[in-house]
């Protein structure tokens, strides 16, 4: 079974940064993207941004010079770099994997952000 899991979450100040992480765990596997969501009080979970097996990124447009992903291969985490922080941004933030050979999608837990005015 594989497992993920966030944290690097909390409160901050509008303007500040945070460093999520998504570490996975478990059985080996193989992945086609690692994405990060978010779900807003009240919101339906939207998409934030993905890394590739072969490193591509892309971003939701509401953060793409705000947000960086990249990800540590060796330690078998992904982050989500993330400056400029504001209020709207506040949510819980997901990390998903989707499996290359199955295309199952594995959920983490979230991690709550919280960015305060």
């Amino acid at each position: 079974q594989v497992q993920l899991v966030e944290s690097g979450g909390g409160l901050v100040q509008a303007g500040g940064s945070l460093r999520l992480s998504c570490a996975a765990s478990g059985r080996v596997f193989s992945f086609n993207a690692i994405r990060w969501y978010r779900q807003a009080p009240g919101k339906q979970r939207e998409w934030v941004a993905a890394i590739s097996r072969d490193g591509n990124t892309n971003y939701e447009d509401s953060v793409k010079v705000r947000f960086t992903i990249f990800q540590a291969l060796a330690k078998n985490t992904v982050y989500l770099q993330m400056t400029s922080l504001k209020p709207e941004d506040t949510a819980v933030y997901y990390c998903n994997a989707e499996e290359s050979s199955t295309l199952y999608n594995y959920w983490g837990q979230g991690t709550q952000v919280t960015v305060s005015s």
